[in-house]
C-alpha cells in the first residue's frame, strides 16, 4: 500500500485503493465482464418475452404471416386438391393448361396425377389422357406436337378411342398451328364446342367422352391476344376442375 494509504489506514483514500487494485482488475477485463452481463440479461429478457409458455408462443410461421388452424378446424382435402368433393358415382378431375412455353400442363383424375412436369410425360401441343369411364383407370396418355408434328398420329389416336372412354386434354405452348378440319371434327364428336375456334397459341382445356350425345360442360378456352395476354405472346393459363359422371351401363 502507498504511504498515503498507510497514513490513514482506517479510512483509506478511495483513489489510492482503486489504483492499488488496478493491476488485479485490468480495465479491458472489466469491460468484458460488463458486456457479458448485459448480453446475458438481454438474452434472458428475450427468452422470457417471446418463448415463455406463460406468453403466447411466437413461431417462425407466425413471424412469416402464416397462421395454422387447429387440426379440428382445418379444411378437409378433396381429391385432386379441388375446392369441393364429388358425389358418389362421380370422378373428381382437374386440368391445368401450360403457362406460355415455360411451365407445362397437368392432368389429375380421381386423385391420380396422369400427366405433369414431375412425371416427365408432357410436351408442346396437345396433352391427352384417356380414362376408362367406368372404373377411372388410365388407358393411355400421349403428347401431340401441333406446331411441327405429324397430325396423322393424332388422327389415328382419336379414331381408336372406344365408346365410354373419358378424354382429358390440356394445351401447352401452341395447340392449333397444324390442327385441320379432320382433327377438329374428332373433338366435336367427343363433345367440344370450342375446338373450331382454337387458334395459334390459344390455351385450351377440355374433358369429353366418346359417345357423348350433348356438348361437354367441361371446357374452357382463351384466345391469344396481344392486348390481353398475361405473358409475352401467350395468354394466361387455364385451370378447370369438376366432377365427371361415371359410365354406369
Amino acid at each position: 500500500m502507498s504511504p498515503k494509504c498507510q497514513k490513514d489506514a482506517l479510512v483509506p483514500d478511495l483513489c489510492c485503493c482503486c489504483s492499488h487494485l488496478a493491476p488485479l482488475l485490468p480495465l479491458a477485463g472489466i469491460i468484458r465482464f460488463v458486456t457479458l452481463l448485459i448480453t446475458l440479461l438481454g438474452t434472458w429478457f428475450i427468452v422470457q418475452t417471446y418463448f415463455d409458455h406463460r406468453w403466447e408462443a411466437i413461431s417462425l410461421r407466425s413471424w412469416l404471416g402464416v397462421t395454422s388452424k387447429p387440426r379440428s378446424e382445418q379444411l378437409p382435402r378433396h381429391k385432386c386438391g379441388n375446392k369441393k368433393s364429388c358425389p358418389e358415382n362421380y370422378f373428381a378431375f382437374k386440368i391445368t393448361s401450360g403457362a406460355a412455353n415455360v411451365v407445362g400442363p397437368s392432368i389429375c383424375f380421381d386423385d391420380m396425377i396422369l400427366m405433369s412436369n414431375l412425371k416427365n410425360n408432357i410436351g408442346r401441343g396437345l396433352n391427352i389422357a384417356l380414362v376408362n369411364g367406368t372404373n377411372g383407370q388410365l388407358l393411355k396418355a400421349d403428347i401431340f406436337d401441333m406446331y411441327s408434328g405429324d397430325t396423322d398420329k393424332l388422327d389415328t389416336f382419336l379414331q381408336e378411342i372406344k365408346h365410354g372412354t373419358i378424354v382429358l386434354t390440356a394445351s401447352y405452348d401452341d395447340a392449333a398451328t397444324k390442327m385441320n378440319d379432320k382433327i377438329r371434327a374428332h373433338f366435336v364428336e367427343l363433345g367440344s364446342s370450342h375446338v373450331s375456334k382454337l387458334g395459334f397459341r390459344d390455351n385450351w382445356v377440355f374433358l369429353g367422352a366418346k359417345g357423348m350425345k350433348n356438348k361437354s360442360p367441361f371446357e374452357d378456352h382463351i384466345k391469344n391476344d396481344k392486348d390481353t395476354n398475361k405473358y409475352n405472346g401467350w395468354p394466361e393459363l387455364l385451370e378447370m376442375e369438376g366432377c365427371a359422371p361415371k359410365k354406369m351401363d
